[in-house]
C-alpha cells in the first residue's frame, strides 16, 4: 500500500528528508509520493516516518488507488535497495 498525502497539507518540508525511498518531492501545491518507490517504511522502520513526522493528523494516509500487501511492500524494497544482490 502506497501512502498518499492529502490537500491538508502545508507544505511544512517535515516528510521529504525523512523518506528513506526518496518517494516524496514537491508536486504542483503539495507533496506527492511515488507509488513505485513507497514501501511505507518495510525494510527500514516499523512505521511510516513520513507519517511520524506530518504535524497535521491523517494528511499522509494508505492510496486506496494502490493496496499493497506487505510481501509485494518487501519486493518492492529489496529491488530499491538491494537489486545487485538478486
Amino acid at each position: 500500500m502506497a501512502l498518499l498525502i492529502t490537500k491538508k497539507c502545508i507544505n511544512c518540508d517535515m516528510c521529504e528528508p525523512e523518506c528513506p525511498n526518496q518517494a516524496i518531492s514537491m508536486g504542483d501545491s503539495i507533496y506527492q509520493i511515488d507509488v513505485d518507490r513507497c514501501t511505507q517504511c518495510i525494510g527500514h522502520y516499523e512505521t511510516p516516518t513520513c507519517q511520524q513526522v506530518c504535524p497535521i493528523v491523517n494528511t499522509i494516509i494508505v492510496d486506496p488507488a494502490h493496496i499493497e500487501s506487505e510481501e509485494q511492500l518487501w519486493d518492492k524494497f529489496v529491488q530499491l535497495h538491494h537489486a545487485d544482490k538478486i
